[in-house]
């Protein structure tokens, strides 16, 4: 099936010919539907903390700062932002000239408020000889929005979403990149230094880097830190092969095979290449302005307090399984540990005999934690935190795409509308154990929770495979703890008119 020229090709992006078998097996088999417990609900697997609690966390992370640890800021930021202006493509192309559909007249009506409206004008003036407004009252709207998208104007069409202007200040806008900055030296700094990594797209990574050099002064200056910024990009390894509606290899015009972006579960090679005790994760398009910022740095020193205090009792339970000195009171209280605080339980437990019972809660305990905020559920689409069993038989934690679930199990459908939460991708996770180390992330991923999607590409009709995904199956054998956070931290962008929300005006 494959050929040598495909065996070229394959040892190009640095991917074995067992792992491209593998991939065109499971395009033939599909992946198993998780077996879940429930949907996880305060008191039952969620941590909604008293305000005394938050304040001895909030302590604690602040301590945990002082001792001069490596805290990274880590921003999947490579998505181009084409998306965030579907409606606005498809009134371009449409066969009408004045806004007719309630979201192009929202557009319209609210132009002005838009962080963009300055650039926005001058690109209009210098290709058009008219501002917006006069572009607007001739009733040129197309002209408006193709120097918004198109690369004679702003390129916005093209453009990633974290160099958009996304709010308005008295000195100028700001892209979502300078808002990550300045949360970074509001809760991620230490030592004086704030560490973000944004993973970007090759074609952008030059714009970004242009950005950083232009801002990154502006911002140590009015917050007292030095910066330190990196890049990276998706591995070409990380790239899943497309098939066929029929399973076999799909192949482009001239006959190579065709690859393409394992979605943001890739990211888990690109987080393993980062040095940190601390990896603080959000999105690149859920951020606020300044007015808004004191919920979002209080929570994220919450969920850090609680991941460190979680972590340091860990450590302190590993280093007393290692002596071999323990009382079967301590064994007890481990389990109550593994399993209260944890949310990780195992049935049978009680049949285990000791030495067998010391090597499960060492395994449980030595592994990467993360401490993930959960809102509210209000309809928005997004993963939702459950109980779930693992490949070990365990029941733990974890956060569940809806393709996760068996939509023909009437049970599972019922937990998974009727949960009261949902994550935004607000993580905050310790990637070293005890003796200091770095863990090998890529050990931590179900590799039977990936996904099979149905695409095309000129036309042709393809399916594509997704890796686990970043917060989802590439951290599912990682120790997972779910912290109630407010709403007022979730204001992701996903289309235009999002940036006209009161919260981010």
């Amino acid at each position: 099936m494959l050929s040598q020229e495909d065996l070229k090709q394959i040892a190009a992006k640095g991917i074995t010919e067992s792992q491209v078998e593998t991939q065109l097996e499971e395009f033939k088999h599909g992946f198993p539907f998780l077996k879940l417990e429930a949907a996880a609900g305060i008191g039952h697997g969620i941590i909604a903390p008293t305000d005394e609690e938050r304040a001895e966390y909030i302590k604690a992370w602040n301590d945990y700062k002082a001792q001069g640890k490596k805290i990274v800021k880590f921003v999947p930021a490579s998505g181009a932002a084409s998306r965030m202006f579907k409606n606005m493509f498809a009134f371009l192309n449409a066969d009408y000239n004045e806004p007719q559909t309630d979201f192009e007249k929202k557009y319209f009506d609210n132009i002005e408020k838009f962080a963009f409206i300055d650039e926005l004008n001058a690109a209009c003036v210098k290709n058009e000889g008219k501002d917006v407004a006069a572009l607007i009252a001739d009733g040129n709207y197309k002209a408006v929005v193709a120097n918004m998208l198109e690369e004679k104007g702003l390129n916005y069409g093209q453009l990633p979403k974290g160099l958009l202007l996304f709010h308005k200040y008295p000195e100028g806008p700001r892209t979502p990149l300078e808002e990550h900055l300045v949360e970074g030296a509001l809760y991620a700094a230490s030592n004086g230094e704030s560490h973000i990594h944004f993973t970007v797209s090759h074609e952008h990574k030059a714009l970004f880097e242009k950005k950083v050099n232009d801002k990154c002064r502006i911002y140590a200056d009015k917050y007292g830190i030095k910066y330190d910024v990196t890049f990276s990009e998706q591995k070409p390894s990380t790239d899943t092969i497309a098939a066929n509606p029929d399973n076999t290899p799909f192949r482009n015009e001239d006959g190579s095979l065709l690859f393409r972006p394992g979605g943001h579960g890739a990211l888990i090679q690109n987080l393993n290449d980062i040095d940190a005790d601390v990896v603080f994760i959000k999105n690149i398009d859920n951020v606020v302005p300044d007015r808004l910022k004191d919920d979002t740095v209080t929570y994220k020193q919450l969920i850090a307090g609680i991941l460190v205090t979680l972590q340091a009792k860990a450590f302190e339970y590993l280093r007393l399984l290692d002596t071999g000195e323990y009382t079967h009171e301590q064994l007890e209280e481990i389990i109550r540990f593994v399993q209260r605080d944890l949310c990780c339980r195992k049935n049978d437990i009680k049949q285990l005999e000791d030495a067998d019972l010391v090597i499960y809660l060492h395994e449980k305990l030595d592994r990467p934690m993360r401490v993930c905020g959960v809102v509210k559920n209000v309809g928005e689409p997004g993963g939702g935190p459950f109980l779930t069993y693992n490949q070990d038989g365990t029941v733990s934690l974890q956060i569940l795409e809806s393709s996760q679930i068996d939509k023909s199990n009437d049970e599972y459908m019922k937990m998974f509308t009727e949960g009261t939460h949902f994550n935004p991708v607000d993580l905050v996770c310790a990637v070293k154990d005890y003796k200091g180390n770095r863990f090998n992330l890529p050990d931590y991923v179900d590799k039977t929770t990936g996904f099979i999607s149905s695409k095309s590409k000129n036309g042709r009709e393809l399916k594509a495979l997704e890796l686990p995904g970043l917060w989802n199956g590439a951290m599912s054998n990682w120790s997972t703890i779910f912290v109630e956070v407010p709403l007022s931290t979730f204001n992701p962008v996903k289309t235009v008119n999002d940036l006209l929300r009161e919260q981010h005006q």
